[in-house]
């Protein structure tokens, strides 16, 4: 839970903050810790508010890019870890949401934890798995400053391809959801009014025309019953999405099994595990281990088995490229089982996996980019074929009526 407190330092400064602890009692010790007295201590409104709904703030991969990129900086300067995390601090003493996510952290590896810990018991702000993962092993393997600089450079390259991908995404966006208005429009007010004038003549609708008026019929009297439906469906796809196992596992397949994107999916996810598992063998971490930790931080749920799967047949003593050609889960890009199965001969495949991690992104972005320019048009065409069905169902029989 976050407190609010008011007291006074030990230079006799008054300070306003926020403090994150599991009771009243606890933050009594740890502001005493700190040598401030305080003066007055409530629970956080909003800290109630997110306990009930168990929520953290999330952190845009922007903010975390650059806090990893002046930690690491701090930590190459010869600047200890709690003094860094100090000294970022500072710059975000007036964010409500960086404040009390900081001074938790300083105040649990003040108290000896590791960074790792003090990240994974902090809730004030939800940070990514794969982040924190790469946290723990390079504290173990004394490479964090290197760390954290390569996560800022992965998060800054990830970040760039999503503002990339959303700008790109808008105009479409803006043209599909004005399109789908006046597909309703149509539907809703101009079909029924140009039904009227075919129900004065006794002539027999063509097809297309009367699956056009039953249409719009359908949307004009349940168009509440429509969107409540499209609404519940959404809803309860994502929580099943979030809570079962099954249902996300089925997902994820389905996703793989789409033409184009699945490639999309699976270099994105070869690309996130060959950068952690890159860092994972140079920390001096054993394949066994490093094989599990990467498979920790892959989202798609198919995946994830596969070098889950994988990483218990490695315990045995088989080689991961063998393990990975022959599994029965899904059969992934030819050419990473080729390049590990090269790395494990030549016992390099840290370099290999750091390669091939960088190969990844750069097909995904061509991939993305080929997308992104089709998008437009696809949906430019598609509108225009449904204005175009509806226009020719509506024209037909008036010129069958003007014909004779």
């Amino acid at each position: 839970m976050l407190f609010k407190y008011k007291g006074i330092d030990a230079l006799g400064n008054e300070v306003s903050s926020k403090i994150e602890a599991a009771s009243i009692a606890e933050v009594k010790s740890k502001l005493k810790s700190k040598k401030i007295i305080y003066t007055s201590i409530d629970e956080s409104s909003s800290a109630k508010l997110s306990d009930y709904f168990k929520l953290s703030s999330k952190i845009k991969v922007s903010e975390l890019s650059n806090i990893s990129r002046d930690l690491s900086i701090y930590l190459k300067s010869g600047v200890s870890l709690l003094n860094s995390l100090k000294l970022i601090s500072n710059q975000y003493k007036t964010n409500r949401k960086f404040a009390p996510f900081f001074e938790t952290v300083i105040t649990l590896v003040d108290e000896g934890k590791s960074f790792y810990q003090a990240l994974e018991d902090q809730k004030s702000i939800k940070l990514p798995e794969f982040f924190k993962q790469s946290i723990k092993i390079s504290e173990n393997g004394g490479m964090l400053d290197i760390v954290l600089l390569e996560l800022s450079i992965y998060l800054k390259e990830q970040d760039r391809i999503n503002k990339q991908i959303t700008s790109a995404l808008a105009y479409p966006a803006f043209i599909f959801l004005v399109s789908v208005l006046m597909v309703g429009f149509m539907l809703s007010f101009i079909v029924p009014k140009v039904t009227a004038i075919f129900e004065q003549y006794d002539q027999k609708l063509p097809t297309i025309t009367t699956i056009v008026i039953d249409t719009g019929e359908f949307f004009s009297n349940h168009y509440q019953m429509v969107l409540f439906a499209f609404a519940l469906i959404l809803l309860v796809s994502i929580y099943l999405y979030k809570t079962s196992l099954r249902f996300r596992y089925g997902v994820d397949l389905f996703k793989l099994k789409i033409p184009f994107f699945k490639k999309i999916i699976e270099f994105s996810e070869l690309s996130r595990f060959s950068y952690i598992n890159a860092i994972l063998l140079r920390s001096g971490i054993p394949m066994v281990q490093s094989v599990k930790l990467g498979s920790d931080i892959l989202k798609n749920e198919v995946l994830k088995k596969l070098f889950l799967d994988a990483s218990l047949k490695v315990v045995e003593g088989e080689k991961l490229s063998n393990i990975l050609q022959n599994n029965k889960i899904y059969k992934i890009d030819t050419a990473f089982i080729q390049a590990v199965a090269i790395g494990e001969e030549t016992s390099e495949v840290s370099s290999i996996l750091q390669n091939l991690s960088e190969l990844y992104n750069e097909s995904n972005k061509d991939k993305i980019s080929i997308f992104l320019s089709l998008l437009e048009p696809i949906v430019m065409l598609l509108v225009g074929s449904i204005v175009g069905f509806i226009v020719l169902a509506m024209l037909l029989p008036i010129f069958s009526l003007s014909f004779g």
